[in-house]
């Protein structure tokens, strides 16, 4: 009889540790989403987690979960500064405009036109923020040739890159918009940014293991048929 109670308590284990972990993982990852935004869901699906053992039962499981870009995360878990390294003054950040998600001219680390490209066009200007505190640092716009059955207006970034391929509504009014403008913001040059304090993972991880106790009691006696 212990023995038989003792195999339906591991099974309990198991179950309570699993829906736990799963609970705590799927918490951490709607913190991610409802901080950080939608653009964020790579972020969000960073988060893993593993059961312990990985095979048979046990009356000692464990749940594991982390991420995979810890540095992203432990910087809004703390609050944190970013700076320029290796005596440089600025940091570099893509813009939406930048940002390599087209078909065309995908560049690298996450821009389709790298500063490197940037200094290498020629055509490159700078905007100082009213601030004082950094720039946009910009290309000239152009109109490409019209292509496809609706003839749509391309946009050329310093005879560099296309940006605006997007399909959404109302973007031939934009397009013409940016042409009149005739730039386009590709990168912003900051001395640092300041992340503020958004995840609360030590937390999420606390009100786990305060529901456990709980969740496993219910998990034995529903295994052991005492559960009404």
């Amino acid at each position: 009889m212990l023995a038989a109670e003792a195999r339906t308590g591991e099974r309990a284990a198991m179950s309570a540790i699993r829906t736990e972990t799963d609970q705590v993982k799927g918490e951490l990852s709607q913190q991610v989403t409802g901080s950080l935004g939608g653009n964020a869901r790579g972020i969000a699906n960073a988060w893993w987690s593993q059961i312990f053992p990985r095979t048979g039962r046990s009356l000692r499981p464990a749940g594991l979960v982390w991420t995979k870009v810890p540095a992203i995360i432990d910087a809004f878990e703390r609050g944190a500064v970013i700076r320029a390294k290796g005596g440089r003054k600025f940091l570099a950040i893509p813009t939406g405009f930048n940002a390599a998600r087209g078909r065309r001219g995908r560049g690298e680390k996450g821009m389709r036109v790298t500063p490197g490209q940037m200094v290498a066009s020629g055509q490159a200007f700078l905007r100082p923020f009213k601030s004082g505190r950094g720039y946009v640092w910009c290309l000239p716009l152009r109109a490409g040739e019209q292509t496809g059955r609706r003839r749509r207006t391309r946009l050329i970034a310093g005879g560099v890159a296309e940006i605006g391929t997007s399909n959404r509504k109302g973007r031939e009014a934009w397009a013409r918009g940016m042409l009149e403008r005739g730039m386009a913001p590709m990168v912003l040059l900051l001395p640092q940014v300041t992340l503020t304090k958004r995840l609360d993972v030590k937390g999420a991880a606390e009100r786990g293991l305060r529901r456990l106790p709980g969740r496993f009691a219910a998990a034995w006696d529903r295994e052991s048929g005492r559960a009404a």
